[in-house]
C-alpha cells in the first residue's frame, strides 16, 4: 500500500431542510391555526482519528465530501429530520489546516479525537412559532489540508545509504527495502521491536541531504515526521563506504535539524556507529569519539553486531519515559 502523507479535499456541510408554511383547519375552526413545522438541521463534517488507518491515500482519489441536507419540515408542527454527519476517518497523528489560511484547525494526535471542520446549516423555520417563516441556511464549505506526521517512538535519521534500512530489518519484522543506492527508502517505514516489557514503534524515514530542512531531496516531507518521535537514532555510516566524512555527517545531520525545529535538538538522542564490520570504520570511530563527547554505540547492523545493546539502551529511556505511544503498548 502505497504511504501518502499530504491530501488536499473540498467539503461542504449539509444545508438546512426547507421550513413548512401550513395551516391546520377543521370544522370546529374558525380561523385556520399555522402548523408548519421547522427544518432539519444539515449535517456536519467531521474528522476523526482512526488508529486502523495508516495513510491519507484515499483523499487523493477523492476529493468532495459533503453532509447530508436537513429533512424539510411539514404539516401539523412535524419538524424535519437532521441530515447524517460526514465522517471522515484519518491516522492518528493528522493535522487538520485551513487551505486558504494555513490555519492549524486541530492536532489529532491521539486515537478517537474529532473535530468538527464545517458546520451544517440551520433549517428554515416554518409558521408554526406565530412568526414570520424564515428560509434555511446553507452548510458551511472550506478546502481543507491534511498532513499526517507519523507517531512513533524512535525516529532514525541519517544520510543516505548508512544502513538505516537494514537496522530496521534487523530488529523488527518489517521488510524494507534495501539497496546500495541513494534514497531506497522512499517513504517513512514503521517496523516494531519486540521486547518483554513491551513494544515499541521504530521508524525508518528516508535519508537526508544537505538543504533538506529547505525542502531539499525529501526535505521537509521527512523531517516533519521526526517531531513526533521521542528519541533520534542517529545511524553514522563509520566506515565512510560512500566517500563522505563520518564526523562530517554527524555535524550537518544535526544543523539540518536544528535549521528545521529547535525542537529536535531537545528530544533523547542515540549515536549508532553503523558498519563497524568494515576495517576503516574502527580509526574513523576514534577520530568521532575525539571530536564528540556523546556516547556512541558500535554496531553492525548487516552482521547484528551490538543491536542488544543497542535496543536495551532504547527500551531504557522509554521505560523512564513512561510514556509510550498506545499502538505500541
Amino acid at each position: 500500500m502505497a504511504f501518502v502523507d499530504e491530501a488536499r479535499i473540498f467539503v461542504k456541510a449539509g444545508n438546512g431542510g426547507k421550513g413548512c408554511e401550513s395551516f391546520y383547519s377543521d370544522k370546529r375552526t374558525r380561523y385556520p391555526r399555522p402548523d408548519g413545522g421547522d427544518g432539519g438541521k444539515g449535517g456536519d463534517v467531521i474528522f476523526l482519528a482512526d488508529k486502523n488507518i495508516q495513510t491519507l491515500l484515499d483523499y487523493r482519489f477523492k476529493q468532495h465530501y459533503e453532509g447530508e441536507r436537513g429533512g424539510h419540515g411539514s404539516s401539523k408542527q412535524k419538524k424535519g429530520r437532521d441530515g447524517l454527519h460526514c465522517l471522515l476517518k484519518v491516522p492518528v497523528g493528522t493535522l487538520i489546516r485551513d487551505f486558504e489560511t494555513g490555519l492549524l484547525i486541530k492536532d489529532l494526535a491521539l486515537p478517537g479525537q474529532k473535530v468538527i471542520v464545517a458546520k451544517g446549516g440551520i433549517g428554515g423555520r416554518g409558521n408554526d412559532h406565530k412568526q414570520t417563516p424564515l428560509p434555511p441556511k446553507e452548510g458551511e464549505a472550506r478546502t481543507i489540508k491534511l498532513e499526517l506526521k507519523l507517531i512513533a517512538d524512535v525516529g532514525i535519521v541519517g544520510f543516505p545509504n548508512v544502513g538505516k534500512s537494514t537496522l530496521i530489518c534487523a530488529v523488527s519484522k518489517v521488510r524494507s527495502k534495501i539497496g546500495n543506492y541513494p534514497f531506497t527508502t522512499k517513504q517513512p517505514i514503521l517496523g516494531i521491536v519486540e521486547g518483554d516489557e513491551f513494544n515499541f514503534i521504530l521508524a525508518d524515514l528516508p535519508g537526508l541531504i544537505e538543504g533538506a530542512h529547505e525542502g531539499r531531496g525529501l526535505g521537509d516531507r521527512f523531517l516533519k515526521h521526526a517531531e513526533r518521535t521521542k528519541i533520534l537514532l542517529h545511524v553514522i555510516d563509520m566506515a565512510g563506504t560512500e566517500g563522505r566524512d563520518p564526523v562530517e555527517d554527524f555535524e550537518k545531520i544535526n544543523h539540518e535539524l536544528e535549521q528545521y525545529s529547535s525542537n529536535l535538538l531537545v528530544k533523547h538522542k542515540i549515536i549508532a556507529a553503523n558498519k563497524m564490520d568494515v576495517p576503516a570504520a574502527k580509526e574513523n570511530l576514534k577520530r568521532f569519539k575525539k571530536k564528540f563527547k556523546e556516547k556512541v554505540f558500535p554496531i553492525s547492523a548487516l552482521e547484528r553486531q551490538g543491536l542488544d545493546k543497542l535496543m536495551g539502551v532504547i527500551k531504557d529511556i522509554l521505560c523512564r519515559e513512561n510514556s509510550p505511544v498506545e499502538s505500541s503498548a
